[in-house]
C-alpha cells in the first residue's frame, strides 16, 4: 500500500507532540506539515522529544492548510475552532481525512464517533472522524461490559493529571497551585458527561478533577446493577468483552496511575463489590495524552488509510503488557 500524507493544525500541546511522533515512526505515513502560530519557523526537533526530522513548524490558516491536499489531516484545536478547516478542506481538491481531536463533533450524526473498541463496527469508510474526549474514553471503557445490567446512571469520578488542561496558564495547568492538591471543577454539565451520556444512550454523572502529576488519569465508577451479581461473574464480564482488544487490559487490582503514564493502552480492574451483590466499584486508568488522545487518533487514522488498526501501536502495548 502506498505512503500516505498527514498533516497536523495545532501542533504546539502536548498531543501534538505525541502525534508527530507516533506518525514519524509509522512506517506508511509521512508528516506532510505541522502547523503552530506560537511556534511558526522553528524546528519541530527542538520542542518535540524523540522528533530528529527536518520539518519546522508552520502557521497555516484554513485555505492554506486544504491546499496542502494532504491524504489526512488532524485538528488538534480548541473547542469551537475547527469549522473553519473543516469547511475549506471539504472545498478543496483533496478528499482527505478529517480527525477532529476537539469536541466540535463529538454530538454531530455524520461524523463517525471514533472510540474503537466500542465502535469499530459502524465505521463505513467515513471521511470526517471525531475522535472522543480522553476523560470520555475512560468513562466509557469501564461502564460499556455492564452497560445492559445497570439499575441507574453510574457515577464517575475522574482525576487527571495536569497536562489535560492543555498548555494556556490556568490555576489547572499550574505546578504551584496543584502542588499538595486536587482541585474539582466542573462538577456538572461537562462536555464528556454530555459526551458519555451521548453515546451510551443513558444518563452518567461525572465529576472531573485534577492534581499535580503530569499524565494519565484515574475514573472511578460506582456502578448499580438490576440484580445481585457475584465479583468473578462481573470479572468475567469484562474479559469476555475486551477478549480480543490489544489496548485494553482487564487486571485484579485496581489500577495505578503511575503505571499506566506513558503507556498506549487503557486498564481497567479494582471490581470492589458492596454487600448484597447489587453496587460494584470499577477502577480505569489510561494516559490522557496517548489513548485518550494520540493512540486513539492513530487507530482512526489507521482505520480509514487501511492499515491494520495497531500499526504503530501495537509493539508498545506489547512492551507494555510485558513489562508490567
Amino acid at each position: 500500500m502506498s505512503r500516505k500524507t498527514v498533516g497536523i493544525v495545532g501542533a504546539r500541546g502536548h498531543t501534538g507532540a505525541e502525534l508527530i511522533r507516533l506518525i514519524a515512526a509509522h512506517e506508511g505515513l509521512d508528516l506532510a506539515y505541522v502547523s503552530s502560530r506560537e511556534l511558526e519557523g522553528k524546528p519541530v526537533k527542538d520542542h518535540v522529544d524523540g522528533f530528529d526530522g527536518d520539518l519546522r513548524f508552520e502557521s497555516l490558516d484554513a485555505p492554506a492548510v486544504a491546499d496542502r491536499q494532504a491524504d489526512a489531516v488532524l485538528l488538534a484545536l480548541p473547542n469551537g475552532a475547527a469549522g473553519a478547516f473543516v469547511k475549506a478542506i471539504d472545498a478543496g481538491e483533496k478528499d482527505a481525512v478529517i480527525i477532529d481531536l476537539s469536541a466540535d463533533h463529538r454530538f454531530d450524526e455524520t461524523w463517525y464517533y471514533g472510540l474503537p473498541e466500542l465502535t469499530r463496527m459502524s465505521y463505513a469508510g467515513q471521511h470526517h472522524i471525531s475522535n472522543p474526549g480522553c476523560y470520555a474514553t475512560a468513562m466509557q471503557l469501564a461502564i460499556s461490559p455492564l452497560s445492559e445490567c445497570l439499575a441507574g446512571p453510574p457515577q464517575c469520578f475522574g482525576v487527571s493529571g495536569y497536562s489535560g488542561a492543555g498548555t494556556s496558564p490556568s490555576d489547572k495547568n499550574d505546578p504551584e497551585k496543584l502542588r499538595d492538591n486536587l482541585i474539582p471543577y466542573s462538577l456538572v454539565d461537562h462536555v464528556h458527561e454530555r459526551e458519555v451520556s451521548r453515546h451510551l444512550g443513558f444518563s452518567i454523572e461525572f465529576m472531573p478533577h485534577v492534581t499535580a502529576h503530569f499524565r494519565g488519569i484515574t475514573m472511578t465508577v460506582n456502578l448499580w446493577l438490576q440484580r445481585p451479581m457475584k465479583r468473578e461473574e462481573i470479572v468475567a464480564c469484562y474479559e469476555k468483552f475486551y477478549a480480543h482488544e490489544a489496548l485494553v487490559k482487564i487486571i485484579d487490582e485496581a489500577p495505578w496511575v503511575s503505571r499506566i503514564a506513558g503507556k498506549q493502552h487503557a486498564e481497567i480492574g479494582g471490581f470492589s463489590l458492596a454487600p448484597g451483590g447489587k453496587r460494584v466499584v470499577v477502577v480505569a486508568t489510561l494516559d490522557n495524552l496517548l489513548k485518550g488522545a494520540a493512540t486513539q487518533v492513530m487507530q482512526n487514522l489507521n482505520l480509514a488509510m487501511g492499515f491494520d488498526e495497531l500499526s504503530g501501536i501495537l509493539p508498545a502495548a506489547k512492551s507494555t503488557e510485558e513489562n508490567a
